[in-house]
């Protein structure tokens, strides 16, 4: 993998001291803003083994590295955009952030605009979904 300077989330730090060290494994996501921009700049960097460890057990369909990799083979992706955060701090147990994502295709350029729910379970962050309108 190519050194990043930056890190690709946006937050303006060094990518060892933000997202690179989450994603290597030497420290975790304190707040569910962190995971979700980790889990950003693991789409930019590739890597699913993370994306896949970081989404709780319960969301994990049996096909989901698949899936991702799928995705990951036809996007390049741009920027990330946090536009709200509820919750999440490190005392926490839930949280939801709002973020767009900008990607280019083949084809054309495009907006991933989500709304995401994230759990703790045994102390550690993890993706759940979409929040749905029902939720």
């Amino acid at each position: 993998m190519k050194k990043l300077d930056k890190c690709r989330c946006g937050s303006g730090a060094a990518y060892e001291e933000c997202c690179g060290g989450i994603l290597a494994g030497r420290r975790t996501a304190r707040t569910a803003a962190e995971l979700m921009r980790s889990r950003y700049t693991a789409y930019v960097v590739r890597d699913v083994d993370y994306l896949v460890r970081t989404t709780h057990p319960s969301a994990r369909a049996d096909d989901l590295a698949e899936s991702i990799r799928a995705w990951m083979r036809k996007v390049e992706w741009l920027k990330l955009h946090v536009i709200a955060v509820e919750d999440g701090t490190e005392t926490d147990d839930i949280g939801h952030v709002e973020f767009i994502a900008e990607y280019l295709t083949d084809t054309a350029p495009g907006r991933h605009h989500e709304c995401s729910v994230f759990k703790k379970l045994k102390g550690d962050w993890y993706y759940v979904g979409e929040e749905s309108e029902a939720d």
